[in-house]
């Protein structure tokens, strides 16, 4: 990013010019901070750029005094040649008998090569027949190491003549018939077999240790430290001549002796990382078939670094350190091994909680034997402690997420497809579906896995996701209800009401489901809701601020939710009844035909036979708020019906005698309800006011509407216009007091408690604009005459026949007249008119 987008990413308005002085005051702060870190960092490397300086000047002198030295020693053998006369006779006359010497002893090696070599193999056959205790080792080294020199003395002549031919040892035939190649040959198997002896007695080093066999494991010891020894000469041989092949080249003392690394400290360690590593492969093998018993899969390597340091310390040469040796290649395995498999992205939960609960578990044991945490390096799994945490809680969390996914991807389907089989009588006699009892089920079992971790970190956030999961599937039934409501009930309604039986099944389960989640009545005996039980089983596993701070209040709100879901449930089931079952019914009522009918009494005959075929199916708890949404709905149609087309209240009908009538049926029927039936009928007192604005004299209607206000605050002014355009002497003064009278006293202002039924009057659609929408619909979309034979329900055409004793001509004149349209709606150039 430039200069000048930094600079507008600061100054995004003219607000932000303020805030100049305060930024320029941040930028010197930070410029000063920098500026000190870059003087301190460069007098650090000033620093140490001179002591570099001086290093290499203290070299540079080291290197002249030592060039001086050579100079003089070369200048005295020169002088030392030019004192003595006949000099190069001498010389020549001493090399000769020097390379007599040599040839003659190489000579006495050869011819006693073979005999050397039997008495080798001799030893290495006594050894083979006592593995564990091999007396002959340290003679058969020393045994080899002779004829090794002897062999690299011969191949380094050859090597060292004009051609370098090896014929002479090709074909050279010794007394006992062999060449010297076949000699060197068969001191290579000699060596190949005391190798494997080396090998085997490292590879059971700890057991030698364990059964008390200290000869063996010194000798052994006493081998490996003179290879050691050796291949250091040899290694600083190749470097002098590497870097002053002139100069080594002159001494042949230094040149003598191995040639050729032989690596037997490298085999000894490489030994010790090969026992491990096996062992490793074996715990691998029971660890993928059951982690839970890490700790005795993993005794071996304690028992093993223990023997090391009771029993092998004081056997072993104190500059290997065998204690740290072991414990670092140890733990690198170790390290490996649990990184290969914190790596492995297949990894199952109760693997990762095994790694995580090891660590710890390590860390003890290993300071038990003296070897601190932050001794040992790298860090076991690599400081990736927390990261295996969260993996482990992402694993169960996307357990309960793709189950619940599952589940709520069958229930959608099923709900959507209305499906009865879905859903189910359960032992208590009412319906539920089949799929509750798997969702809690399911998150016991999970819960349990989280618990296993005996970690708060990995429970605490288990239990966000279980909550979360079950406030997303109750965001998903609220949405599924209210789709499928809207094609019953919607602006552009989609289905009639053959299929409303079976959504009304899945309304009494589904709002049942919620109930059962929560309700805790039967638990004096035994039988808690899920949510106490969940609840109960969480919280073992969590920390006291998580309990207060966060579970209570998501539990609260998980409640809230259920309660809020089959409340929704009943209520839509209410609709339904009077969107299915009283659609010609609800838009005479307040005609001039309401008065000759029956239709109240119509209305609470069906209500019985509903409860009679549902209230058993229905929680016990839901049973109330079953009455109560009926006859809150029956109350809210009946206060929206002066909406009704042809509404008029004439002073000389005797509509209020018929209002009498009418209260007096439904009241019969709350009455047997006892102390809620009472309480329905409080809320039933809107009638009254209802009534008083019909009734009241034009000039006491503006104090009738007041003392209205003031009982039921959520009484709207739409519809309180509407009540007072159906009297027959509506005059626009009295809408105009009303109007002023509310504008005195706001809502907000008003101490009366919220009441639902008045504030639904007003935001409701009635049922009549609901049926002459599905009216218009049908006529738009051409469907046939028999529309309302499909819609109106069998059981109401027998309430209408028995009640009102209609006979099926009049059932149909009035099914037509329901296509009557309101003449202030637009209508469609393609509507078909009733009498068309």
């Amino acid at each position: 990013m430039g200069d000048v987008e930094s600079l507008a990413q600061l100054l995004r308005h003219p607000e932000d010019l303020d805030k100049i002085p305060a930024l320029k005051a941040e930028f010197s702060r930070k410029k000063a901070a920098v500026d000190g870190q870059l003087r301190h960092g460069l007098r650090e490397q000033l620093e140490l750029t001179q002591a570099g300086m001086n290093s290499i000047t203290d070299g540079q002198r080291t290197v002249n005094l030592i060039k001086e030295e050579m100079m003089k020693i070369d200048k005295l053998c020169a002088e030392a040649q030019s004192m003595i006369q006949d000099f190069p006779h001498v010389n020549v006359v001493a090399q000769t008998h020097k390379n007599f010497e040599s040839v003659e002893k190489m000579r006495s090696d050869i011819q006693s090569f073979d005999e050397r070599l039997a008495q080798l193999e001799y030893l290495l056959d006594q050894d083979d027949e006592a593995p564990t205790e091999q007396p002959n080792l340290l003679q058969i080294h020393y045994g080899l190491t002779q004829l090794r020199d002897i062999r690299d003395v011969a191949m380094d002549q050859i090597k060292s003549t004009e051609d370098g031919s090896t014929e002479l040892i090709d074909n050279l035939t010794l007394e006992n018939g062999a060449t010297v190649q076949d000699l060197f040959a068969r001191l290579d198997d000699v060596i190949e077999r005391f190798d494997q002896h080396i090998g085997e007695a490292c590879i059971n080093l700890i057991e030698l240790v364990q059964t008390g066999n200290d000869g063996m494991v010194v000798r052994l010891a006493v081998i490996v430290e003179e290879e050691e020894k050796t291949d250091a000469k040899v290694k600083a041989l190749q470097d002098a001549q590497r870097e002053y092949k002139d100069l080594a080249s002159r001494f042949k003392s230094i040149t003598a002796g191995p040639k050729e690394l032989r690596g037997y400290k490298d085999k000894f360690t490489k030994a010790i990382e090969y026992v491990c590593e096996a062992n490793m492969a074996e715990v691998r093998e029971k660890f993928d078939e059951d982690p839970e018993k890490v700790d005795k899969y993993f005794k071996w390597y304690f028992n093993n670094l223990n023997t090391v340091k009771l029993g092998m310390i004081n056997l072993m040469p104190k500059k290997w350190k065998i204690m740290q040796t072991y414990t670092n290649i140890y733990h690198k395995r170790m390290h490996d091994f649990l990184m290969s498999l914190a790596e492995d992205e297949g990894l199952g939960p109760q693997y990762l909680l095994a790694i995580i609960n090891w660590v710890d578990r390590y860390y003890a044991k290993m300071n038990k034997l003296g070897f601190p945490e932050e001794s040992l390096e790298p860090h076991v799994i690599d400081n990736r402690g927390p990261e295996l945490i969260r993996t482990y809680r992402q694993v169960i969390i996307n357990a309960v997420d793709q189950f619940m996914d599952r589940i709520n991807s069958g229930d959608r389907k099923s709900f959507l497809e209305q499906d009865r089989n879905a859903y189910e009588v359960n032992p208590d006699g009412i319906f539920q579906t089949k799929s509750l009892g798997d969702v809690w089920t399911m998150l016991s079992q999970n819960l349990s896995v989280a618990a296993s971790s005996d970690r708060n970190d990995v429970a605490e956030g288990t239990v966000d996701s279980m909550i979360r999961a079950l406030t997303t599937r109750q965001r998903i039934w609220t949405q599924l209800i209210d789709d499928e409501k809207d094609k019953y009930m919607g602006p552009a309604p989609t289905q009639d009401g053959d299929g409303v039986a079976v959504f009304q099944e899945w309304l009494i389960a589904i709002a049942n489901d919620q109930i059962i989640c929560i309700d805790d009545a039967d638990e004096a005996v035994g039988r808690p809701s899920f949510v106490t039980i969940f609840e109960r089983e969480a919280t073992p596993l969590l920390s006291a601020t998580y309990l207060s701070d966060r579970l209570a209040p998501q539990l609260d709100e998980l409640r809230n939710g259920y309660i809020d879901i089959s409340s929704h449930c009943i209520q839509i089931f209410c609709q339904l009844i009077f969107l299915t079952d009283f659609r010609p019914i609800l838009n005479k009522f307040f005609t001039q035909e309401w008065y000759q009918r029956t239709d109240m009494a119509s209305i609470i005959i069906t209500f019985r036979d509903y409860l009679a075929d549902y209230e058993e199916q229905v929680h016990r708890s839901l049973r109330d708020l079953l009455i109560d949404s009926l006859a809150d709905e029956l109350l809210v149609q009946y206060l929206g019906a002066v909406r009704n087309k042809s509404v008029k209240f004439r002073r000389s009908d005797q509509f209020a005698a018929k209002m009498r009538d009418d209260l007096v049926t439904a009241f019969e029927f709350f009455r047997t309800y006892g102390d809620q039936g009472r309480e329905i009928m409080g809320r039933w007192r809107a009638v009254e006011f209802f009534l008083r604005l019909l009734e009241t004299d034009k000039s006491q209607v503006p104090f009738v509407y007041e003392e209205f206000k003031s009982t039921y605050r959520d009484v709207q002014i739409g519809w309180v216009e509407a009540v007072l355009r159906s009297r027959d002497d509506f005059d626009r003064a009295m809408l105009n007091a009303v109007k002023a009278k509310a504008a005195e006293t706001p809502t907000e202002d008003i101490d009366a408690p919220a009441d639902p039924i008045m504030g639904r009057v007003n935001n409701t659609p009635t049922l009549t604009a609901q049926i002459i929408a599905l009216a218009n619909t049908s006529v738009i979309d051409h469907d046939p005459p028999s529309f309302f034979h499909d819609t109106i329900s069998d059981r109401h055409v027998a309430t209408l026949v028995i009640s009102s004793k209609l006979d099926f001509d009049e059932l149909r004149r009035m099914q037509a007249q329901t296509l009557t349209v309101d003449t202030t709606v637009p209508q469609s150039k393609n509507m078909i008119k009733p009498n068309d």
